[in-house]
């Protein structure tokens, strides 16, 4: 606030058009969606109600909703965990010496420039109950084709594997620019007292990355916990709420059930508990950095 008073007000100024879109684009809908979630509205008709806080009982009274949220927190976290340490293990492979690491680079990021839903669709062909890939192979060996889509207990798998595949390759880039801003300095001190391939990694490598570290969790978290593409794409949410996201039951309900007051509150479920995860992330990585 110090630096803005004693600014110019040209300077100032500068800032209007990016905070008149984010009012505009951010700001405006999102005091629309917690609008929207006090009513009956349909998405659709001109008249609606005022419900109050109904919407928001008859979501924590159903059932459903506790498996939705544990299938939202492991996207999120899960796929977090797989990408940054895929991503620091290519990272850490493709820093060396070696002849082949600038195409291993772009085949390893080539993913993240294809759409998400057309990604999930390629993965879709190859995971289908008739006539997908794995299927064709595994009929090889066995008599009868297996509905890993349709598996509760294999579909999440396949989700958070197709998640972690297309990004994997943002981890990676990130964590080779914190590898590659290290100065070679420490380790060449490091192995000077001693230190072995190891205690350099432990005590030289992560700490140093910690800011690409912090960056990376916040990303995937932010990312996982609002998946919606490959899973609309794989599942659609099925069999039932098995492989349901919050973000795919809010697009249920609005187009499928056309009931967008209530598709509205669990938006706002969706964006209170993206932020209380990851600023609290953010907190803690931060502290982290500091103390390393």
């Amino acid at each position: 606030m110090r630096l803005n008073r004693n600014s110019p007000l040209w300077l100032n100024l500068m800032y209007a058009p990016a905070l008149l879109l984010f009012a505009l684009f951010i700001f405006y809908p999102f005091m629309q969606g917690i609008k929207i979630s006090f009513t009956n509205w349909d998405g659709f008709s001109q008249n609606y109600d005022w419900v109050g806080f109904d919407n928001y009982k008859r979501m924590f009274e159903d059932e459903s909703i506790v498996v939705v949220i544990r299938n939202t927190f492991f996207y999120g976290f899960g796929s977090t965990l797989f990408q940054n340490v895929m991503g620091l293990l290519y990272a850490l492979l493709l820093n060396q010496r070696i002849r082949t690491k600038g195409i291993t680079r772009t085949i390893v990021y080539l993913p993240v420039i294809i759409s998400p839903l057309i990604m999930g669709y390629i993965w879709y062909f190859f995971f289908q109950f008739r006539g997908g890939a794995l299927n064709d192979i595994l009929l090889l060996f066995i008599h009868t084709p297996k509905n890993l889509l349709g598996d509760p207990q294999v579909n999440i798998w396949i989700i958070m594997f197709v998640n972690t595949f297309q990004y994997l390759g943002v981890a990676m880039i990130i964590y080779l620019a914190g590898l590659q801003s290290i100065p070679k300095d420490y380790y060449e001190a490091s192995s000077l007292d001693g230190a072995s391939a190891w205690q350099k990694f432990c005590n030289v490598t992560l700490p140093l990355l910690a800011p690409s570290i912090t960056i990376n969790i916040v990303l995937n978290l932010i990312g996982g916990l609002k998946l919606f593409d490959v899973i609309q794409a794989l599942t659609k949410g099925g069999p039932g709420y098995a492989s349901q996201s919050l973000s795919t039951l809010m697009y249920k309900t609005y187009f499928g059930a056309q009931d967008a007051g209530y598709a509205a509150s669990l938006g706002n479920l969706i964006f209170i508990i993206i932020s209380l995860v990851s600023i609290s992330a953010l907190i803690y990585l931060r502290r982290k950095e500091i103390q390393s």
